[in-house]
């Protein structure tokens, strides 16, 4: 008697790390149409869904990273990830921080094709790995989370700065630690315990959160990386230049190359103008005061959303303005790498990216400097396997509508390509400090 096999939808590996590539195959269905859909249920209640079509061929098989999505599909090219990154919000409402949190995310699939035949399966992604312990940090006036690797210490360390929206990015953080780091993901407003807005922020703050980390997590080799995002960024790279003997490399999220002001950040009433860094009690300039071109039109606009990037591309035609608030990145002590999206709604990441490369390169930069400069992708450049469909977000302070730019697979296509790079940035880097004639590239 002969076996009929059962249709079969696998993923592997079913259980594994967010930032772990999976496939997903069907095997043993009947020629013709089939449909994958995908659900999460999030943390925060809120339910995503996506979906595929395809047509399976007289082999009952196919694999998602070498199917093109039929008429009807949520995306359009192959891609292994495409369930994922097209999952879209379908009920409740998506909390303020939800890519920040550790929670495991459960995706349910399930396959369904010609003459009744169907399959399901799940792909569970872990944020936290076996063995990374996680610690709340309230010392001295410092407020953050501390994520360890699995194994004794040393460890090499990376600090984790947030954007304009403020808080604490678990996420980033543990998964940094997953890769070796002592993650650090470190808040300065909008959290518990901290100012809520991000007006006139101390770097004496940084200063001490520095120390802080060389005295409690005794860094492997000294080497401690400072990662940020947006106006976390531009905070790295003030860092990694006030700093530069206490900070080993610096990572920016499509930064800026200019000291911004307060911007949707600051105190209710303040002008968006008004100082976000001060050092020794003193503001440091900011490229908006007496700028001869700016233009707050489209930062101001009533439209909804908002895409305020042409504001921050007329503040930047000012010479003078610029030269002034320029972040003096030849004074960073370690190597650069930098992100961005061409299609950034928030800033004009890619050209200040671009910028700061050249400054570095005509001061003669003795460490490496990279721009990972992505076409079409905008503002959410983050780890790879997220949702990617929310383009348009309230902004976690002003709640205002903004839009981020980019396109979901672009912005997805960044996710992937750039994580594992980042990783590798700062595994070079690390060799790099604990021998420091090593020519390996990065």
């Amino acid at each position: 008697m002969t076996t009929v096999a059962q249709p079969a939808l696998t993923v592997e590996p079913a259980r594994a790390l967010i930032d772990v590539p999976r496939t997903v195959r069907l095997a043993h269905f009947p020629s013709g149409p089939v449909r994958i859909d995908a659900t999460l249920a999030h943390a925060d209640g809120s339910i995503w869904r996506s979906h595929a079509n395809f047509v399976v061929g007289a082999d009952g098989s196919l694999d998602l990273a070498h199917a093109v999505p039929a008429e009807g599909s949520r995306y359009r090219h192959a891609s292994a990830s495409g369930l994922i990154w097209s999952l879209a919000l379908e009920a409740g409402q998506e909390a303020v921080r939800a890519d920040e949190t550790i929670d495991t995310r459960t995706i349910e699939l399930r396959a369904s094709g010609a003459h009744g035949a169907s399959a399901s399966a799940q792909l569970v992604q872990e944020i936290v790995a076996d063995g990374v312990s996680r610690e709340a940090i309230h010392a001295d006036g410092l407020v953050g989370t501390l994520f360890r690797p699995a194994g004794a210490g040393p460890h090499p360390v990376a600090i984790v700065l947030n954007g304009s929206g403020g808080g604490i990015n678990e996420a980033r953080a543990a998964l940094l630690a997953a890769h070796g780091y002592a993650g650090f993901a470190l808040g300065y407003f909008n959290a518990p315990g901290l100012p809520g807005y991000i007006s006139s922020t101390p770097l004496e703050y940084f200063a001490k959160a520095l120390a802080w980390t060389r005295e409690h997590l005794a860094p492997q080799h000294g080497f401690v990386a400072v990662l940020g995002h947006s106006r976390g960024a531009e905070l790295a790279l003030l860092l990694g230049t006030t700093y530069r003997d206490d900070i080993s490399a610096v990572i920016g999220y499509v930064p800026s190359s200019v000291l911004n002001g307060t911007l949707r950040a600051g105190r209710p009433g303040e002008h968006p103008a008004s100082p976000a860094w001060t050092l020794d009690g003193k503001p440091l300039p900011i490229v908006w005061n007496d700028n001869r071109t700016a233009d707050w039109s489209a930062f101001d606009s009533k439209a909804s959303p908002v895409r305020q990037a042409p504001s921050f591309v007329s503040a930047l035609r000012d010479p003078d303005a610029v030269q002034r608030a320029r972040i003096p990145v030849e004074k960073i002590a370690g190597p650069v790498l930098l992100l961005s999206g061409t299609d950034d709604g928030f800033w004009p990441s890619s050209d200040m990216a671009d910028s700061i490369v050249e400054q570095l390169r005509a001061a003669g930069h003795p460490h490496a400097v990279a721009h990972l400069r992505y076409d079409g992708a905008g503002h959410a450049i983050q780890f790879p396997f997220v949702p990617t469909t929310r383009i348009v977000k309230p902004h976690a302070v002003a709640k205002v509508d903004l839009t981020g730019g980019g396109t979901p697979e672009a912005n997805a296509q960044a996710n992937e390509d750039s994580w594992p790079r980042v990783i590798a940035f700062l595994d070079t880097a690390v060799a790099a400090r604990a021998a420091p004639r090593s020519t390996a590239p990065i």
